[in-house]
């Protein structure tokens, strides 16, 4: 064969492969489209909202709330938790089994912790979204929901953008966001919850400031993917997110669909080098670098303390969750979530890979391969 020839023969046959494979993909992702718009008719969404988070403003925009939701395509009915145990969790059980496809979770971080515990064991689970409506809603700003405007969080739906989350799970107790466990986290317990309502996150920093001094060291043993830490610490930390208290720089280049905790061990008890680790974290999380920190990332955690007669409280998303020993897992990609994610930073997603696709990318590497070696063999 001429190798002018072959060559131009290699171009058409790689490009009329690229020109099938576009070709398959545009009317599959055409067919998709009306079958999505056929399914909008009938799709059922449940609103589960605290009608006393932030200031009662979920109470007061209900009906706009609602309005965003149906023009996203669903049905939207509303329920209003009650100060009854388990209020939320029970409620997203029982929408989910009776068939909604979208639950949206309405309220603070541990409204939407609740929820997320309510359909998290189930095997077939709806899609989530989140209105924030609580004090740090951590969450919303990993997932680029506006904060401040009730209605704008509920319009995210409209723009049908979606990333499948990573969650928590400890023993029978699913978490969104955090666990931790050592002195340095119990600062969330003694935070009043009128306090919290009032000052928000200045409420936190406050007693997190009186109760540094009272920091003491823990003798924990830590088993990770790849390695094991046993010695002193004043805190083990698993995050999900990038958004964690109010910061976005304590796990920075958390991933939300990765499948790992990021998971973070603060070495000292010492309260200047607590200072300069917190001054470190606030200058663009340049912590995960220093020596008094151990940070890696695993999918999996088995905490226990060295001194077996002492007690170690575990903290799942801000509440008390039991004690250590404890085993965590991430459950990779769980639940889908709607979010903004035009604004989210595209080293926070992975994203998932449509299988088909990755079939036909395969078989036309192979192909353009096969192409390739042909002419080799010609030219010689």
């Amino acid at each position: 064969m001429i190798k002018g020839v072959s060559s131009t023969l290699s171009f058409s046959l790689f490009s009329g492969m690229i020109y099938g494979v576009k070709i398959r993909l545009i009317f599959r992702e055409k067919n998709e489209y009306l079958n999505m718009n056929k399914e909008q008719i009938m799709r059922k969404a449940r609103l589960i909202y605290n009608p006393v988070s932030g200031k009662e403003i979920m109470r007061n925009n209900l009906a706009d709330i609602l309005d965003a939701i149906e023009k996203a395509g669903y049905e939207a009915s509303a329920f209003a938790t009650t100060p009854e145990p388990d209020s939320a969790k029970n409620e997203a059980t029982r929408a989910a089994k009776a068939g909604f496809e979208l639950v949206v979770a309405a309220g603070g971080d541990g409204t939407i912790n609740e929820v997320v515990n309510g359909i998290a064991g189930l095997k077939k689970r709806p899609k989530m979204a989140i209105i924030p409506a609580g004090t740090t809603n951590d969450y919303a700003r990993a997932l680029k929901v506006p904060r401040s405007n009730v209605k704008a969080a509920a319009e995210v739906i409209q723009k049908q953008q979606t990333v499948k989350m990573d969650i928590g799970k400890a023993a029978d107790t699913y978490f969104i966001n955090i666990a931790a466990g050592g002195s340095l986290t119990e600062l969330t317990y003694e935070v009043p919850s009128e306090l919290k309502s009032i000052f928000g996150y200045l409420a936190y920093l406050a007693k997190g400031a009186e109760m540094l001094p009272r920091i003491k060291p823990t003798k924990m043993r830590l088993v990770y993917e790849g390695g094991e830490y046993e010695g002193n610490a004043s805190m083990f930390f698993l995050g999900l997110t990038n958004s964690i208290g109010g910061f976005e720089t304590i796990a920075p280049d958390a991933k939300l669909d990765d499948g790992k905790f990021s998971l973070i061990v603060v070495k000292t008890a010492n309260l200047f080098e607590i200072v300069r680790l917190i001054t470190l974290v606030l200058n663009g999380g340049k912590h995960v670098n220093d020596s008094k920190v151990l940070y890696v990332k695993t999918s999996f955690l088995d905490a226990s303390l060295i001194d077996t007669d002492k007690k170690m409280m575990i903290n799942l998303d801000g509440e008390y969750g039991g004690d250590a020993p404890m085993s965590f897992e991430n459950l990779h990609q769980h639940i889908e979530f709607y979010a903004n994610t035009d604004e989210i930073d595209d080293n926070a997603i992975l994203g998932t890979v449509d299988p088909e696709e990755k079939e036909a990318g395969i078989e036309l590497v192979k192909e353009f391969e096969k192409i390739k070696d042909e002419d080799l063999d010609q030219d010689e």
